[in-house]
């Protein structure tokens, strides 16, 4: 009967390198004072013995976990999902490894909760994704010397924790007046819910887009960020003739209008444009294809991770916003009213 092989120790690396097992510790935990030639030769036995170091154990010798946390939700939704990827490759390029908190409700206990679990697995820092007016007073709670960011929330609500956020008030503005200049006489929107601040940035783009060129305001449309809630607006657009373009406050939302509208016969863009915002990767492949606005989820990814590790390496809270700048992706589903 076969045993189960026992995992290799400290000291079988040291006895394949030839090492003490101090140099080996030294070694794993980075330390400075081992001579170049002796740390390759204890790494390449670690390699040999596919040596993994107790990440327990080298905490309690460090004093450092390197590890931070991640708050998140609903990662169903394009935008959060790619961020938490951003957000790892970000943390995995810079030597450290990121434990996840979901939160079960966007709501301050909720929040509250993910981030006491994250806390007592000591990590060095917490970047949270709860982007809803609700968990401001959750980070807003989190003691001054834990290292925190937040990914887009509006950074006048908790002025005392640094933000990461896209311009989300100037993608939505390049989208309206990309419509407007295409000669269409107003704009319509489908908005995200209001209890997201880029929902309420994305609507205060558009709307200051319109007024700004002199162009009436049309009511939005409330959605929920689904196809669905686009498909129940885009049915409402389509009933009104007059409705020449559409700007929805993201893709998924603008492919339920896509749908909307062509089984109510306007076919787009010659009867209607169409816009939305995230360029999520089917974009390019629907019919027509769709203009959109771009976020740089791997910028947002590293300005995240960037901000909390000068938190964690200072230990001092530089507050403020540090927002990305979209651009506008023109693919087929817009165009001028007299082409």
């Amino acid at each position: 009967m076969t045993g189960v092989r026992r995992p290799p120790a400290m000291r079988d690396v040291a006895n394949l390198a030839g090492v003490s097992h101090q140099t080996v510790s030294r070694v794993v935990n980075d330390h400075p004072n081992v001579r170049s030639e002796t740390r390759e030769r204890v790494l390449a036995a670690m390699r040999q013995l596919d040596y993994q170091p107790n990440a327990a154990a080298r905490t309690l010798a460090t004093n450092r976990s390197q590890t931070i946390g991640l708050v998140t939700f609903d990662t169903t939704l394009f935008g959060p999902s790619f961020m938490v990827h951003a957000i790892e490759r970000a943390a995995r390029e810079a030597g450290f490894f990121v434990s996840i908190a979901s939160a079960r409700e966007l709501d301050v206990a909720s929040v509250r909760e993910a981030i006491r679990r994250l806390r007592e697995q000591s990590v060095e820092g917490i970047v949270t994704l709860a982007p809803v007016a609700a968990a401001w007073t959750a980070l807003g709670q989190v003691p001054l010397d834990v290292p925190i960011v937040a990914v887009g929330i509006d950074g006048d609500s908790h002025p005392e924790v640094p933000m990461v956020a896209v311009d989300n008030a100037a993608g939505a503005a390049l989208a309206t007046r990309h419509l407007i200049e295409l000669g269409h006489p107003t704009v319509h929107h489908v908005a995200g819910p209001a209890d997201w601040p880029e929902a309420r940035e994305r609507e205060a783009g558009w709307r200051a887009a319109l007024e700004d060129a002199g162009r009436p305001v049309p009511r939005p449309l409330p959605g929920d960020w689904s196809a669905q809630s686009g498909h129940a607006a885009g049915l409402r657009l389509a009933a009104d003739p007059s409705v020449t373009a559409v700007f929805c406050g993201n893709d998924q939302m603008a492919i339920g209008v896509l749908r909307a509208l062509h089984e109510s016969g306007r076919i787009v863009p010659r009867d209607v444009s169409v816009v939305g915002f995230d360029d999520v990767p089917e974009a390019p492949y629907l019919q027509p294809p769709l203009t959109t606005v771009r976020q740089d989820f791997a910028e947002l990814g590293r300005d995240s991770l960037n901000l909390l590790v000068t938190q964690i390496s200072t230990g001092v809270r530089r507050a403020g916003t540090h927002r990305s700048a979209p651009s506008l992706v023109v693919r087929h589903s817009t165009k001028g009213l007299a082409q």
